[in-house]
C-alpha cells in the first residue's frame, strides 16, 4: 500500500497545520504577557519557559486524541513510542531566547516521520501569520500558495543564515561566517533555525548551515526546502531524532559552495 494511503498524508498535513496555528495562538498569549512568564535556564544561552512546556502539552493532547497509535517526540517532554509506524516531532517554540526577550522571531514546528523519512513539515509563525507547509512529493506552500527557493541567484547576490549553539566550538563557527563573507554574500541569524530554514524554502534566504541541530528544529524545514526545489543532505530522520546532526541546505546554485565552506570549518571535530 502506498504510504499516502497508509497514513493519509494530506489529511494529516491539514490537521498538523491547523494544530500548529491553534498552538501558535496559545503561545501568543504567553508572548503578550511575558512579565509573568516563568523562565528557566537549561544551559548557556539555552532557555525553557512555561510557554514551551504548556504549548507542547497542548500539541501532544491533540495528536494523542486524533492519532493515538502514533509516536510523539518533543523537546520538552518524554518520548511516546509509535505503534503505527508514524511519529510526530514537536518544537513548541523554536526561538525561545527571542520569545522570552520580546523579539518576534519564533515559530511552532511539527514534523511527521515514517520509515526514516520526513513526510510532513509544518512551520507556523503566529506573529506574522505565516504557515509554511510541505508533504513529501507534493510540493511546499506558504499560506496555501506554492513556494520555491530563489534559484538562479549566485551566492554573492544573496544572504546565508548561519546557525550555532553552545555545543559547537567557536572555531567551527567563525570560519563559516568568514567563508560566506569572502564569497561576497551577506549572513543572517535570527535565533530560530526553523524559521531560517522556512525562509530558504520561501526564497528569502539562499541557504542555511548549522553544525548540529536537534530533529525538532530541522526536520520540518529540511522537507520544506527539498519540496520547494532546494537541496538538502540525505539523512535518516530516525537517526536525527536519536542524535541530531549537521544541517546544510540551500538553493541548487549555492549548495555545493556552501557545503564546501561548512565542511572545511567543521571537520574533523565540531563539538565540545
Amino acid at each position: 500500500m502506498p504510504r499516502e494511503q497508509q497514513f493519509d498524508l494530506a489529511k494529516r498535513a491539514e490537521f498538523a497545520a491547523n494544530l500548529c496555528e491553534a498552538a501558535g495562538q496559545e503561545a501568543l498569549r504567553f508572548f503578550e504577557d511575558r512579565e509573568n512568564l516563568t523562565v528557566e535556564a537549561k544551559g548557556a544561552q539555552d532557555w525553557v519557559s512555561e510557554a514551551d512546556q504548556t504549548v507542547e502539552l497542548f500539541i501532544r493532547k491533540a495528536l494523542g486524541d486524533a492519532y493515538p497509535e502514533d509516536g510523539i517526540v518533543g523537546e520538552e517532554h518524554d518520548t511516546k513510542e509509535s505503534e503505527s509506524g508514524f511519529t510526530w516531532v514537536i518544537d513548541p517554540i523554536d526561538g525561545t531566547t527571542n520569545f522570552v526577550n520580546g523579539i518576534p522571531n519564533w515559530t511552532v514546528v511539527l514534523a511527521g516521520v515514517a520509515a526514516g523519512k520526513t513526510e510532513i513539515g509544518i512551520i507556523h509563525d503566529p506573529v506574522i501569520g505565516e504557515t509554511f507547509s510541505a508533504v513529501r512529493d507534493q510540493g511546499a506552500h506558504l499560506n496555501g500558495v506554492p513556494m520555491h527557493v530563489d534559484s538562479g541567484k549566485p551566492l554573492e547576490d544573496g544572504t546565508i543564515s548561519v546557525g550555532f549553539c553552545n555545543r559547537i566550538k567557536p572555531e567551527h563557527v567563525l570560519p563559516v561566517l568568514e567563508g560566506v563573507i569572502r564569497k561576497g554574500a551577506m549572513y543572517h541569524r535570527n535565533a530560530s533555525g526553523a524559521l531560517s530554514l522556512a525562509y530558504v524554502a520561501a526564497g528569502r534566504l539562499l541557504g542555511f548551515v548549522e553544525a548540529h541541530m536537534n530533529a525538532w528544529d530541522c526536520l520540518a524545514g529540511q522537507l520544506l526546502i527539498a519540496e520547494a526545489g532546494g537541496v538538502i543532505e540525505d539523512q535518516d530522520a530516525d537517526e536525527m531524532i536519536r542524535h541530531g546532526g549537521r544541517v546544510i541546505a540551500a538553493t541548487p546554485d549555492v549548495f555545493p559552495t556552501l557545503k564546501d565552506i561548512a565542511i572545511a570549518a567543521w571537520e574533523p571535530d565540531t563539538t565540545r
